[in-house]
């Protein structure tokens, strides 16, 4: 089920990133930049997109959009959040069946993807795994303690 971003969430999404976020209808917008490197990204979050009936059981879901000079980012059907920061970042969950996709966004205007990661992979010794998939693996096992009680 999609989650409900609050007042609250959002302005603790803009106290870790650092900006103030605009608002227009159900879109909240962050613009992040970051003058060392040259990098600017916005981070959008729809509370409401509306999903036909079928697809969704009809009910509201989120849609986590990242723009870049390069890319877009978008994570569809937002589970869970956790915002650092520590850190300096906020990492968007995604949490269906066996996989967990992550959409991380960073103060620094860097931003990461995670796509299909086995949830296996979450709780396996991050010392026993590849090279390749520590990173997935180390910064989505953060939204085990989101969802412990999904399981």
């Amino acid at each position: 089920m999609a989650y409900s971003f609050t007042e609250a969430d959002l302005q603790r999404i803009a106290s870790v990133l650092g900006v103030e976020p605009k608002r227009e209808g159900s879109t909240v917008r962050f613009s992040l930049q970051h003058e060392e490197t040259g990098r600017s990204i916005a981070l959008e979050i729809r509370t409401d997109v509306d999903v036909p009936p079928g697809i969704s059981a009809g009910e509201p879901a989120n849609l986590i959009s990242v723009y870049a000079a390069s890319s877009f980012l978008q994570l569809q059907g937002c589970t869970g959040y956790i915002a650092s920061s520590e850190l300096g970042e906020v990492i968007f969950f995604c949490k269906r069946d066996d996989v967990t996709n992550g959409l991380v966004v960073e103060r620094e205007a860097g931003s990461s993807l995670y796509a299909n990661v086995d949830n296996r992979l979450l709780e396996t010794d991050f010392t026993q795994l590849p090279p390749e998939l520590i990173m997935s693996s180390v910064a989505l096992s953060l939204s085990d303690s989101l969802f412990d009680d999904l399981g």
